[in-house]
């Protein structure tokens, strides 16, 4: 369901209409694209079980936004569904625009049933793959898909351009079906630490051969022998970091989270829920069948096996007559093992940015923010006994607050000057240095505070944050941060303890990977620079959905510059109203402020 004009006439009456403040940008465009998104449930039969499931247009996963780097897309959602719902262009700038951002409670309220709302996504630095996802609760867990991102007219992928492109969609099952958020919900305002999980993991929809009831559906490749393919592969797992491998066939990595990449020869991937991949394959065995297999890489320690150990995999097909009698080759010597963390830490060590003159690196090198963020599982106390399972319930933690979700979305109650949504006083720094990836930690280090703190940049300060994985409660993992309106680089990661004296000697300042998300290792820090030049509100959160619903996120406010191309655009006409009917406080009993726009 997409059109697509060139006409500038028709761009200007849309963005006029569409979205007030919108008009230069959509005059800027080289080509604006209109999408239509009809949100409904339908009944999907996966291992031998039919589910209800909310989908988009029909589709699982849904589907591909397809424009150059310049364009200007109008995505008009159509909710037919049972419950309100928000949608998050992942890995898109959205240049002063943060209105179209999509995050509920963050930038906006749930879009409720029977109603529609249009987004304006507008890429502009992207190019390559990207994706967009449902951002309320866990919808995204079947609400997702990849948008592409191709070169201007004009310009050309920086190595040989492949003959032909597949898409990739790694996804997660969830046997709850249309009552996942139901389910979720429940267990959060109980107080329990056993949040959905699950069921296991899908190629485009398909969880493959070696699923009862799956054989006949698993996904096909189709290839010729002597070309080369592009896969452009999307992690939408919703809480599951994945080792991806091609029986045989050896993957150049060259683009990642919708940025170039220096070519990498691969023979696995490590992809984590929230990136993007671009990859080469060449169709250069002999003419067969080989299986793309992915299955779970599990941060946490070995001990920990509550998860599905199914693979998942697909099909690539050659073309051609011979014998398929025999199954496809299987990557036995080349897919990792589920807890290989040596294998997760030697693929992220490698990977660089482009950094040509087409495509340059500009790393901030003069910092006038730093600040240090612990993450780690922690707990929250239980007011008035509002947890069936004790005084406090299980959380996550960044600087040691456990984020809260408020009743009204912080963009509106920035924008409006409503008091009381949240603080503007997240630290810089955690309220205790300790021994963070020791073993056996004080339990006084494990309460957290709940509350809905964030923090206030000015426009143009070049930032850099240091995330420090912590083994409290002895649950260290992979975080893979993500954060809303921004690339970053990677300047840094590695084991234990940060130390800011002898760390930042061996930062790689020249080529440092430019990425939206991007893990905190095992028991390890992470270092990350940018410069904030995109005013608004902006999310960041691990993208591990348990860990986000149990606080691991905050939000950056970054203030308007002194002209009107460095400040925020005014909302457009129409805003989701928040009301009870999609509101997070209809579970707790909580009081609702109507902030339907009137603007």
């Amino acid at each position: 369901m997409a059109k697509t004009s060139s006409d500038a006439s028709n761009i200007f009456l849309a963005a006029i209409f569409l979205f007030l403040g919108g008009v230069v940008l959509g005059a800027q465009a080289k080509n604006v694209h209109y999408y239509d998104f009809v949100l409904r449930e339908i009944n999907v039969t996966r291992n031998c079980t039919t589910k209800t499931i909310l989908v988009v247009n029909d589709s699982l996963p849904g589907p591909t936004i397809r424009v150059q780097k310049g364009d200007l897309v109008y995505v008009k959602v159509h909710n037919q569904g049972l419950d309100g719902v928000t949608l998050h262009w992942h890995g898109v700038k959205q240049p002063r625009n943060p209105w179209s951002d999509g995050p509920e409670y963050i930038t906006q309220c749930a879009i409720p049933p029977g109603t529609d709302f249009t987004y304006e996504v507008n890429l502009t630095e992207e190019e390559g793959t990207v994706w967009w996802h449902a951002h309320s609760e866990w919808t995204r867990s079947t609400v997702h898909g990849a948008i592409v991102v191709l070169p201007q007219e004009g310009s050309s992928f920086p190595f040989a351009t492949p003959d032909e492109e597949h898409i990739v969609v790694l996804g997660s099952w969830y046997k709850e079906g249309n009552s996942l958020n139901e389910a979720l919900d429940l267990e959060l305002s109980g107080g329990s630490p056993e949040e959905p999980h699950a069921a296991g993991y899908m190629i485009n929809g398909q969880f493959g051969d070696f699923v009862q009831c799956s054989n006949e559906t698993t996904h096909h490749f189709f290839v010729d022998y002597g070309k080369t393919y592009l896969f452009r592969i999307v992690n939408a797992g919703v809480s599951s970091d994945m080792f991806v491998s091609i029986a045989d066939h050896n993957m150049t990595l060259v683009g990642m989270d919708g940025a170039y990449t220096k070519p990498v020869v691969f023979s696995y991937l490590m992809i984590e829920p929230g990136q993007t991949m671009d990859i080469l394959v060449s169709a250069n065995q002999s003419p067969g069948r080989y299986y793309m297999a992915a299955q779970r890489f599990s941060s946490e320690d070995m001990i920990y096996d509550e998860f599905p150990h199914l693979v998942a995999t697909a099909i690539i097909q050659y073309s051609g007559n011979y014998s398929l009698t025999s199954p496809p080759s299987y990557p036995n010597d080349t897919l990792p093992v589920y807890h290989n963390y040596s294998a997760a830490a030697s693929f992220n060590q490698q990977l660089r940015s482009l950094g040509t003159e087409e495509h340059p690196v500009d790393v901030p090198h003069n910092v006038t923010t730093r600040m240090f963020i612990t993450a780690s599982m922690n707990d929250v106390s239980c007011p008035d006994d509002s947890c069936y399972f004790g005084d406090y319930k299980d959380a996550t933690a960044v600087n040691n607050i456990s984020w809260v979700d408020p009743s009204v979305d912080v963009l509106q109650a920035y924008y409006r000057n409503i008091s009381g949504v949240y603080t503007a006083d997240f630290p810089d720094f955690p309220p205790l240095m300790y021994n963070f990836t020791g073993d056996d930690l004080s339990s006084s280090l494990v309460m957290a505070n709940a509350g809905t703190a964030v923090k206030v940049l000015n426009y143009n300060e070049t930032v850099e944050i240091v995330f420090q994985g912590t083994n409290l409660v002895g649950a260290s993992a992979y975080h893979p941060m993500h954060t809303h309106g921004y690339s970053f680089y990677v300047v840094g990661l590695g084991l234990g303890n940060f130390d800011n004296e002898t760390d930042p000697l061996v930062y790689n300042l020249v080529d440092p990977p430019k990425v939206n998300t991007f893990g905190v290792p095992k028991r390890g820090w992470l270092a990350i620079r940018f410069r904030a030049d995109n005013p608004g509100v902006w999310y960041w959160h691990c993208h591990i959905d348990r860990h986000m619903s149990w606080g691991m996120s905050s939000v950056l406010i970054v203030k308007n510059g002194d002209t009107e191309e460095t400040s925020m655009r005014p909302p457009p006409s129409y805003m989701p109203p928040c009301t009870a009917s999609n509101s997070k406080d209809k579970l707790f009993g909580g009081t609702v402020q109507n902030l339907k726009s009137d603007i």
